[in-house]
């Protein structure tokens, strides 16, 4: 039998360490003052702490001793994609997967009170390999999505709103690195994707590539696995930028907007228009061959001569996009009346509300507000948010069948 404290989950321990960027058993064994190997044998389930020093591992990691004692959903196999550089840290994408799985989390127990924009996320391969896309059929899959969700084929204005209202989760999070910009992953509990973007280097106009980046993942890629996502990732890879360049910047309209002989200063001029950054446009231009390798490799140079490698123009003027529909979902919960704001917390969340406040966009402090977002609610079945954004459709209160742990 093993000892210590009874129904302690070992995954948590792994999961909390990652989500706190502490990469050693060793770090967290100083920590907590207590030996290498006791650690280990908590997070591979050998054994177990004590009640008193749960109490202590909590403390450690930042989270409710209930976080080590409740059972994590179960999301299934499907690979974390991250939109990153190869000079990204093991731990730092440990530490945003552990933080994708507590949005997760967040979003399935937001679910048991509010209804969701169904997920409309069509078939685009029909049966087919990844494996066996070329960039053609990229081009025709950005006309298909454009077409299945009604964008017609102008610039999308805030490509979040999309994505919401086709039932995606989105979330926004601080990952510490300019080596990461987001994460893609179809939950297998609500069979949902679900997107983690950074905060970090950000501006409006590279947040609606990261995202669109993630969604090209979720719809070209659902069905990879992990090796095969090992041994196809440069693939993989372009496949999603490809995809996303076109769903933003299609190809007919995109051309027309930049000429025939797209200039640095052309293309700069359509930036707030087509609502992309510059090097997205430059890449699209070639991808299109408007223009050839040698002129896009001048328009690079120009372009980092100019200092926009680490800031372009109107990057400041414009606020970056964030997601609404899971702060606005709690907000409806607390103004609803339907649960306190200590209720959720002590019941419901095993992680602290700074955690919850920063994933879900919510204002610092804001389960310490005596109130949420004010929120009109009718009848159950027309139930809508006054000055309702785009991105959430109908979120409807429903019966939750039982309470959480």
């Amino acid at each position: 039998m093993r000892s210590g404290t009874p129904g302690f989950v070992a995954s948590r321990l792994k999961e909390a360490r990652d989500a706190r960027g502490i990469n050693t058993l060793i770090s967290l064994a100083d920590l907590l003052q207590v030996d290498t190997s006791t650690v280990s044998r908590w997070e591979s389930g050998q054994s177990a702490p004590s009640p008193e020093t749960l109490i202590e591992l909590a403390a450690v990691l930042r989270v409710r001793p209930s976080y080590f004692l409740r059972a994590p959903f179960q999301h299934g196999p499907a690979p974390i994609f991250f939109r990153s550089l190869a000079s990204a840290r093991k731990q730092d994408q440990a530490r945003q997967r552990a933080r994708l799985r507590w949005v997760q989390d967040i979003s399935i127990v937001i679910q048991h009170y509010v209804n969701f924009p169904a997920v409309d996320v069509p078939d685009v391969l029909a049966g087919a390999s990844y494996r066996q896309l070329r960039d053609e059929d990229m081009e025709r899959i950005a006309t298909d999505l454009r077409k299945h969700w009604k964008l017609g084929d102008q610039p999308i204005t805030n490509v979040l709103d999309v994505l919401e209202r086709a039932g995606f989760v989105v979330a926004a999070d601080e990952m510490g690195t300019t080596a990461l910009d987001g994460l893609c992953n179809w939950s297998a509990h609500d069979k949902r994707p679900y997107l983690l973007l950074a905060t970090d280097k950000m501006s409006f106009f590279r947040r609606q590539m990261d995202a669109a980046h993630e969604m090209a993942h979720a719809i070209l890629h659902r069905d990879v696995s992990e090796d095969g996502l090992k041994a196809d990732f440069e693939m993989i890879e372009k496949q999603a930028f490809r995809l996303a360049s076109a769903f933003l910047m299609p190809a007919q309209s995109f051309s027309l907007a930049v000429g025939a002989s797209p200039t640095l200063s052309g293309l700069l001029a359509q930036k707030d228009r087509m609502r992309v950054s510059v090097k997205a446009m430059i890449r699209r231009c070639r991808d299109l061959e408007l223009i050839s390798t040698d002129d896009e490799r001048q328009l690079y140079k120009y372009y980092s001569g100019k200092g926009w490698t680490r800031e372009e123009p109107l990057d400041r003027m414009v606020p970056v996009a964030k997601p609404r529909l899971l702060s606005n979902a709690i907000g409806m919960i607390v103004d609803g009346g339907v649960r306190s704001k200590e209720d959720l917390l002590a019941n419901e969340f095993t992680i602290p509300a700074r955690d919850i406040e920063e994933l879900l966009g919510l204002d610092a402090g804001w389960f310490s507000h005596m109130t949420g977002q004010v929120v009109h609610l009718r009848g159950a079945r027309t139930a809508r948010m006054a000055s309702q954004p785009e991105s959430a459709e109908v979120i409807a209160f429903r019966p939750r069948q039982g309470a959480a742990d």
